[in-house]
């Protein structure tokens, strides 16, 4: 069994309940759709290109899937991810662009923010005591060869190569896409997102996901609201 943290938008928010249609999926309750034609995309190519998407679920990763280290419980992770999410801030990112990254499309910020760059530092450096040691496997699984430097060194040293410098907030909605099909792509996801990919987006929570096991869906196993110190205090 891995466990990540990630961000993802409540439930029942637009930009999840439209993340949920376009991917297939809801990581909430697991529930899938039959993917449907979407702009000028058939049924299947919506399929097609949001499969890898799928089976992480809509979200921004912020620490990347780990198993357990050795003496530790999923109870013990909660319990710190409480404590950890009580006292630290949101962030409100005032718009957002829909960005081809590498290829794959993805939700990104409009512009960078530092408040959201420190909240997931602080993030990947204060949960890395939960993560198990990765085996040559989990690092062959990251293409080492491709990364540079000071992306190699993160995945040694935190189990992930885009974190800290290399970090860069993004909720995926797509495979790699080629170029060729890149046009038809981008204008399906304007289609099914509409206005949604221009308005806020409040990053007001830790989610942990968990995957079961070996290559199976990532869910929702529990949210941990941020700043729910801070709110009892001024109540």
């Amino acid at each position: 069994m891995r466990y990540a943290i990630y961000f993802t938008p409540p439930q029942n928010d637009p930009l999840t309940r439209a993340a949920a249609s376009w991917l297939g999926r809801d990581p909430f309750g697991g529930q899938v759709a039959q993917p449907r034609m979407t702009g000028d995309l058939s049924a299947e190519e919506v399929a097609f290109h949001t499969a890898a998407a799928r089976r992480y679920g809509f979200h921004a990763t912020l620490k990347s899937p780990f198993t357990l280290a050795d003496g530790e419980t999923e109870q013990a992770l909660q319990t710190a991810l409480d404590q950890f999410a009580s006292t630290a801030k949101p962030v409100t990112l005032p718009r957002l662009s829909l960005s081809r990254l590498d290829g794959f499309f993805a939700i990104t910020p409009f512009e960078r923010s530092t408040e959201l760059d420190r909240l997931a530092g602080d993030v990947v450096s204060g949960f890395d005591g939960y993560r198990a040691p990765m085996t040559e496997r989990d690092i062959q699984r990251r293409n080492p060869d491709r990364l540079t430097p000071d992306e190699l060194k993160n995945l040694y040293l935190w189990g992930y190569p885009y974190v800290f410098g290399s970090f860069r907030f993004h909720m995926t909605l797509t495979g790699r896409v080629a170029d060729a099909q890149s046009n038809r792509v981008e204008h399906a996801i304007r289609s099914c997102f509409g206005p949604l990919l221009d308005e806020p987006l409040e990053i007001d929570a830790l989610t942990l996901f968990v995957e079961p096991e070996p290559g199976a869906p990532f869910m929702v196993r529990s949210s941990h609201l941020l700043g729910a110190m801070a709110q009892l205090e001024n109540a």
